[in-house]
């Protein structure tokens, strides 16, 4: 769902100078890869399919026409990082203007060195590859990111399971060396393909029924032979070139500036959100926002508004497994939690709103929410003393127009940022958590790998990261219903019953759980993870690789999970609303 990111970097200003884009491409035994729906099979005989091919690339260099490849001139750019995602059949990656020269060699990372690898990730700007939100290969502060991330399923007859190849850590670091003619006083095109049998199809191949998973620790063989073999994945497979041209300016569009510009604060462990540049954050706008959000003239009879479904003291979600339309008509699934929205991309339950000002008006006009039309909510608002007022001040026209009503309810939306909970405050030392809770946190952020001795709840697979959520769409193994999720929107076989994760922050407040609020209780969503998992084809690989009984956590060991989940609430959420 989410375009690689590109990121120009400019080493020299020679306005004519020749530009490099790399266009990747992913293959098996020459042939395009289609993620989840392409059958492959490998040498040890096992019939696999791909769900996730992402990596994150670094550190190009270019070998002058002339030089030693070992003592010659290296044109190195430590400034320059890549992100891709097979799910897009060619990622198309700039390396910007580059010194009008030929070159002979092409040389980057599959990886990060050290020092980037444990960087800060707060200061990457909203676009930019080692952006966490943008790539989502982001482990921790401690271990850094995940350089290959490669995830799928293994068939063996009726039966699927999954796996799930993490290569990180920096002495994971691969070096990918191409020959090649480069002519850069032209613009370049390379393509490169990523051949991804040549993992599988060794010498020593890769036998997953053995071997289903790897986070890459020391010493681990499995990683080691990934690494191997990582750097064969790639060739030049054609070179193309088109006359240098002049770079204009690209047409801005233009930006609504009225009135005052909104502070919006940010956690520091938070990775920098991409903000609404047309109309940014204003303290009009957002206050509009609130009040509209807060309006039941948005419904057909004037009884319900946004807040209704949406109730701060639960998160901004509803207690109710579903919430009830103007007639007392009931929806199909729980509401949604409302805060850090400004981090998604995809906004309901099945991802169809690609935005959140679009997400925003869809509850007005549908039949099981608000049921109202759009002409007649912007007549009862201009019949109001206020309104007219307000989005006069909040856009600089009393227009009340749809556009305007939903950027307003974004911007107020946007405002709704969690990041003090206990568990926050314990990173800086202001709380503790319990023996319990510690032990909880412990199961969250450990694999369960009987292979490797490592018995854990392997949550953070899905629900790492600062937001306690990958906000990507799994299928979590819920027995199956008329509800396909995902494969509703995209028509895809292997998007069914794949669902939005939720933020796991204030857990505690938003019960029931699931898109259908089946759960009642904390302890219930557990146990369906700890011994209750429905196995299907398009279950996900981080759930199907775990044992057909389950986890096998003890009742000690799944209170303490609760336990810990229950550190994550903000007390801000809590509360009903001033």
């Amino acid at each position: 769902m989410k375009l690689p990111a590109l990121i120009l970097i400019l080493l020299t200003p020679l306005a004519y100078a020749g530009s490099l884009n790399l266009e990747i491409q992913h293959l098996w035994e020459g042939k395009s890869i289609d993620l989840a729906e392409s059958q492959l099979t490998t040498k040890a005989g096992e019939t696999i399919s791909i769900t996730r091919l992402s990596y994150l690339l670094s550190e190009p260099q270019l070998l002058e026409k002339g030089s030693n490849s070992t003592s010659g001139n290296w044109m190195r750019r430590a400034d320059w990082f890549a992100y891709v995602d097979a799910s897009i059949p060619t990622s198309t990656i700039s390396m910007g203007n580059l010194p009008s020269k030929k070159f002979t060699n092409l040389r980057f990372h599959l990886g990060l060195n050290p020092s980037v690898n444990t960087s800060d990730t707060s200061q990457y700007p909203a676009q930019h590859p080692l952006n966490p939100t943008v790539n989502n290969l982001h482990w921790s502060p401690q271990t850094g990111y995940i350089f290959l991330a490669l995830e799928g399923h293994l068939k063996s007859g009726t039966n699927t399971s999954g796996f799930t190849y993490h290569l990180g850590n920096s002495w994971n670091k691969v070096t990918v060396t191409l020959p090649a003619d480069l002519d850069l006083t032209r613009n370049t095109t390379v393509t490169l393909h990523f051949h991804l049998d040549r993992l599988f199809n060794t010498s020593s191949p890769i036998k997953i029924a053995d071997q289903n998973s790897t986070h890459s620790r020391k010493n681990d063989p499995l990683a080691a032979l990934i690494k191997k073999h990582a750097a064969s994945c790639f060739s030049i497979a054609n070179i193309r070139y088109t006359s240098p041209t002049i770079h204009k300016n690209p047409i801005q569009k233009p930006i609504n500036t009225t009135g005052t510009p909104y502070h919006f604060r940010l956690a520091e462990n938070f990775p920098i959100p991409h903000l609404p540049t047309d109309y940014p954050l204003s303290n009009e706008r957002v206050a509009l926002g609130r009040a509209l959000f807060h309006e039941t003239s948005l419904s057909r009879n004037d009884t319900i508004s946004c807040a209704s479904c949406h109730q701060q003291q639960h998160a901004f979600t509803d207690p109710k497994r579903f919430s009830e339309g103007t007639e007392k008509q009931m929806g199909k699934r729980n509401s949604m939690p409302l805060f850090n929205l400004a981090w998604k991309n995809n906004f309901f339950w099945d991802g169809r709103a690609s935005s959140l000002r679009t997400q925003a008006l869809i509850p007005i006009e549908d039949h099981l929410e608000m049921d109202e039309k759009f002409q007649n909510v912007a007549a009862k608002l201009k019949q109001t003393e206020h309104y007219p007022k307000l989005f006069k001040k909040a856009f600089g026209s009393s227009s009340i127009t749809p556009e305007h009503l939903g950027i307003a309810i974004e911007q107020f939306l946007i405002t709704l940022t969690s990041y003090n909970s206990r568990f926050d405050l314990t990173g800086k030392g202001k709380a503790t958590l319990t023996n319990q809770e510690k032990r909880g946190f412990e199961l969250f952020m450990t694999e369960n790998d009987p292979r490797r001795s490592l018995k854990g709840a392997d949550c953070f697979h899905c629900h790492g990261g600062a937001f306690f959520t990958d906000h990507q769409f799994h299928n979590n193994g819920l027995p199956p219903t008329e509800d396909i999720g995902l494969a509703a929107f995209t028509g895809k076989k292997s998007d069914r019953a794949k669902f939005s994760t939720p933020s796991l922050r204030n857990i505690a407040l938003t019960a029931p759980y699931m898109h259908d609020g089946r759960f009642k209780t904390l302890e219930e969503v557990v146990k369906h993870y700890n011994s209750g998992v429905h196995r299907s084809a398009t279950l996900d690989p981080n759930l199907a690789k775990h044992p057909n009984s389950g986890l096998g956590l003890s009742e000690k060991d799944q209170a303490a999970l609760v336990a810990f989940l229950k550190t994550l609430t903000d007390p801000q959420f809590s509360q009903d609303p001033p």
